[in-house]
């Protein structure tokens, strides 16, 4: 069709409506853009109608809608109504009040999605609605390096389906088996997030940072009384201890009692059986993730896998998969979660729709390092801060890389925006707040004073992917911080290793060469950085280690608690100001706080901004 009209196939992408909605744009195929609505809302994991990241989309192409050939939907919404009409009828009477608040948004609307996406898009071409999973598993193989690989997806629950394994193979991928609501690793962890105290579906990451504080005390107790786990990896739940079937919470009194407390309170002291916890359910999990991927290697042979679906952000669990399975590699969908589908479901339609020739490499994957949303150039910097009156300084050439890696080798906090945002949870060095890994204060510094949030929060080390296997235990490169991997012996302190600490008291032990990125357990979640991925932050990394002699720098996501990530320069400068970071980098030029006119006014507000 395309190679007869000369006329390039636009496919526009869409997950919305439950949380994380983004928009992904195909130009024969190749990721244009892709971004998350909620960058723009401000409103963390915003689920509504991606508005504004449809038009981000649409004008980094330059086209409008009625250039657009496809456009697809990341689930079928008549089949999750299906799920839901039957769950309700399956618990009744009980989940009265859940089906009441949930049943007029899907009977006015949501039941109707193909009128609504067509009016809010004001398009007349084909839509085209992809399952869930499907869509999960068209973004982890498609854009892998791999020409076949087995495929696993895990989430909360898609339509019916859980978890999936199939195989993905030239321009077309299968999923073989399944497992369905309410059977679901996703939904499991996420019950401990919430009896935790932590918020679901973006809390989860907080109770896999906890979980090294902790003993896996309650990991048989879980086994005995709540899951049935088989040597494949399918399981079942004991769904007398759950409420999100039909309730407006995740555990009930049983589930209560069985831990002899009520759910833990949102900002309460963390407690160490929260600790506990949160230790035992990360076992089971990463036990259960291992066990499935195996058997994914058994029925489908394949020396590679893909993962996506919100267990695949569970980078321990990863790290576990390669370190316990056959497979040679594993590759890792960036934006793992229901964001992914946005970018899953476009290239689904490219390859599998269109039956489009498919080319890898066994190498380099074709996501061109997730950085697909919106940049900005020397000028436009230039002219907003003109425009706003804000001191500032320039440097050319090598000279903003000697500035930076001076100002991180003095410990000082630098805000870094360059380059197109990344798409995904992650920041990879184009919204990242970056420090000194070698300063034993940074880890509590960053967490309590820069990003407001737990003290027990590890951040990410970003390492030269030459330097890898000098500080850490992983056999390849982790280039979307997706994978845990243990620090190298070599760079272990020794006497850490025999504190009397317990619990939190144990942040103040200093780990290793690196502390401020070696989690209690003597572990990291790895960023490997390479030339051609993301050549300006390379060379920060590059110029601060022969400064130094240390390849490793902090590396966390620009954002303070509750919000996303920032995503403008007018995002960038606020969250710098209301911060004691010290310094914003925006590409070549650098704004010191200390010369920053209207400090009082941002302070004002900073209270506001990091209440979640």
């Amino acid at each position: 069709m395309n190679s007869v009209s000369n006329k390039p196939i636009y496919i526009l992408g869409i997950s919305a409506y439950y949380h994380d909605s983004a928009a992904c744009l195909l130009k024969d195929g190749q990721i244009i853009a892709a971004v998350q609505e909620e960058r723009f809302s401000r409103l963390k994991h915003d689920p509504s109608f991606p508005t504004r990241s449809i038009q981000y989309c649409l004008q980094e192409a330059g086209i409008n809608t009625k250039d657009i050939s496809y456009v697809g939907f990341y689930e079928k919404p008549f089949l999750k109504f299906e799920r839901l009409l039957l769950t309700y009828l399956n618990y009744a009477p009980r989940g009265m009040a859940s089906f009441l608040k949930a049943m007029p948004v899907w009977l006015k609307e949501k039941i109707f999605m193909k009128n609504l996406l067509l009016n809010e898009l004001n398009y007349n071409g084909d839509l085209l609605f992809v399952e869930h999973h499907e869509s999960h598993a068209a973004s982890a193989f498609f854009p892998s390096p791999f020409e076949n690989a087995a495929i696993l997806t895990m989430d909360g629950v898609g339509e019916w389906t859980t978890t999936s394994i199939g195989a993905g193979e030239g321009n077309k991928i299968h999923l073989d088996l399944e497992m369905r609501f309410p059977h679901s690793l996703g939904l499991l962890y996420s019950a401990f997030t919430y009896y935790c105290g932590f918020r679901v579906n973006s809390g989860e990451y907080k109770l896999m940072g906890l979980a090294p504080y902790g003993e896996p005390k309650y990991t048989d107790l879980i086994y005995k009384e709540l899951i049935d786990v088989k040597d494949d990896g399918s399981f079942r739940l004991n769904m007398d201890y759950f409420n999100y079937c039909v309730g407006l919470t995740m555990t009930n009194n049983k589930f209560h009692r069985l831990f002899g407390r009520c759910a833990r309170k949102p900002e309460s002291p963390i407690m160490p059986l929260d600790m506990d916890l949160a230790s035992s359910i990360q076992e089971v999990t990463q036990d259960i993730m291992v066990k499935a991927a195996n058997h994914a290697y058994k029925i489908t042979g394949k020396e590679n896998l893909c993962l996506a679906g919100g267990v695949a952000l569970n980078c321990v669990g990863n790290g576990k998969i390669i370190e316990k399975t056959k497979f040679k590699n594993v590759w890792v969908q960036p934006a793992a979660g229901d964001a992914g589908g946005a970018l899953g479901t476009a290239l689904f339609i490219w390859y599998q729709y269109l039956n489009s020739p498919r080319i890898s490499d066994g190498r380099r994957d074709l996501q061109s390092g997730s950085c697909l949303g919106p940049g900005y150039s020397d000028n436009e910097i230039e002219d907003f801060l003109k425009s706003k009156g804000i001191p500032f300084k320039k440097y050319e050439g090598e000279s903003i890389f000697d500035q930076v890696a001076l100002l991180i080798a003095s410990e000082k906090v630098i805000g870094l925006v360059q380059g197109r945002m990344e798409f995904g949870p992650r920041a990879l060095g184009n919204r990242s707040i970056i420090g000194d890994a070698r300063s034993l204060k940074m880890q509590e510094e960053m967490n309590v004073r820069i990003k407001f949030r737990e003290s027990f929060r590890p951040f990410a080390p970003s390492i030269l992917k030459e330097r890898l296997h000098d500080y850490f235990e992983l056999p390849f490169e982790s280039p979307y911080m997706l994978f845990v991997g243990k620090l190298k012996e070599s760079q272990i302190d020794p006497h850490s290793r025999h504190t009397p600490l317990r619990g939190l008291d144990r942040l103040k032990v200093k780990r290793s060469s690196v502390p401020a990125i070696t989690h209690v357990d003597y572990s990291a979640r790895i960023q490997t950085v390479d030339r051609e991925r993301n050549p300006f932050f390379y060379k920060i990394i590059e110029t601060f280690n022969q400064k130094t002699g240390c390849p490793v720098i902090i590396n966390t996501s620009f954002n303070i608690r509750g919000e996303p990530i920032v995503a403008t320069l007018e995002d960038a400068y606020r969250c710098f100001m209301c911060t004691n970071m010290d310094y914003l980098v925006l590409n070549r030029f650098i704004l010191d706080k200390s010369q920053q006119p209207d400090q009082h006014k941002y302070k004002k507000h900073q209270i506001s901004q990091i209440l979640d």
